[in-house]
């Protein structure tokens, strides 16, 4: 997996923002689109992919804000 280049936490708190409401805007198309029943399959399902890749890169983002602790 491709790692991007060390952050500051500011930068990482801002993209993680970002990443979020980009994936509720999403999941709002998801539902639309669902819901009209007229929807293109192909495109809910490129949708529901790219929600899937944004919810990977919000853990990440998480996890490289959360300090490792070893109790």
């Amino acid at each position: 997996m491709n790692t991007p280049p060390i952050m500051d936490k500011k930068s990482l708190e801002a993209s993680l923002v970002a990443l979020r409401e980009e994936h509720r805007d999403l999941d709002l198309a998801i539902h639309t689109l669902a819901d009209a029943g007229s929807g293109d399959i192909l495109q809910l399902q490129r949708l529901k992919k790219r929600k899937l890749a944004l919810r990977d890169r919000i853990a990440w983002l998480e996890d490289m804000l959360t300090p490792d602790i070893i109790a």
